[in-house]
């Protein structure tokens, strides 16, 4: 049986409740039978110092959506040995379960850099790319790489009409640093977690 599955990627360095509102919002605009919340194994894009092991992240997003019937925990990339990429990613997927069709849930800055990911043409053939955009700025700039993107790919891109949320992985680790609280930032049994395992403390 066809489904439509949402998939929510990046670090979740830790995840964060504009995490899950944009996965809800996507959810509940598109249509989506279910989310896969994919936390990245070994990210070339990012500073590997900044992250925090990947089995501490999984845990902290299986806190995150506990309870929820249409969110799930995917282990797939973190499992794949060596650098992690979302193009692989989709094609594992697609060559398991042809009959799905995949979202890929992004930002709007990544939207931006993502002829500069690996193999952009795999992704945008493999997924529909759903988009949601911070505040106003940034519109007419989506509206022109959208274009562009599938003129040159025949990419599909949904624009989401998701709210800004200003919420930041980065923010949270600098107040954990600083001792500040990080209370409403995140769902509580994540804080619970960070504190118990004194985790961002010297990060």
């Amino acid at each position: 049986m066809e489904k439509k599955i949402g998939i929510m990627g990046g670090t979740f360095n830790p995840v964060h409740y504009g995490h899950l509102l944009l996965a809800e919002q996507a959810r509940e605009e598109l249509l989506l039978d279910e989310i896969l919340f994919m936390p990245s194994g070994n990210s070339y894009m990012k500073d590997q110092n900044e992250i925090l092991d990947g089995e501490d992240r999984a845990s902290m997003l299986a806190l995150a959506i506990e309870g929820h019937p249409d969110f799930r925990l995917s282990r797939m990339e973190l499992d794949r040995k060596g650098p992690t990429y979302t193009a692989d990613t989709l094609l594992e997927l697609k060559e398991k379960f042809p009959q799905n069709t995949y979202y890929f849930i992004m930002g709007a800055d990544s939207l931006l850099m993502l002829e500069n990911w690996k193999n952009p043409d795999v992704i945008l053939q493999n997924a529909v790319i759903a988009v949601a955009v911070r505040g106003a700025g940034n519109t007419e700039k989506i509206k022109l790489i959208s274009m562009h993107l599938k003129n040159t790919y025949g990419a599909n891109i949904q624009i989401l009409s998701s709210r800004f949320v200003d919420i930041s992985s980065s923010e949270i680790r600098q107040r954990i640093r600083d001792g500040k609280s990080i209370r409403y930032l995140l769902p509580e049994h994540v804080q619970e977690y960070i504190l118990k395992n004194h985790l961002y403390q010297n990060k």
